[in-house]
């Protein structure tokens, strides 16, 4: 169990530095795709850098007119 947790918490960082040197920690005004792509590319973890680029899109409810 302590093994699996090294690993997982080693393979969250990887994808925290992957989503760091994409600046995706840069813009303080996150939109829906962005906030999903970050997440994305921290839990894709070292797969970032095998050429995995993950996106997400999606778009929030627009209040009505």
């Amino acid at each position: 169990m302590r093994a699996g947790s090294v690993v997982l918490i080693i393979w969250l960082v990887i994808g925290g530095f992957a989503a760091a040197q994409r600046h995706y920690f840069d813009d303080a005004d996150t939109s829906c795709a962005d906030f999903g792509t970050l997440t994305l590319t921290i839990v894709a973890g070292p797969l970032n850098y095998f050429g995995v680029n993950p996106k997400v899109h999606c778009e929030t409810p627009q209040p009505s007119k």
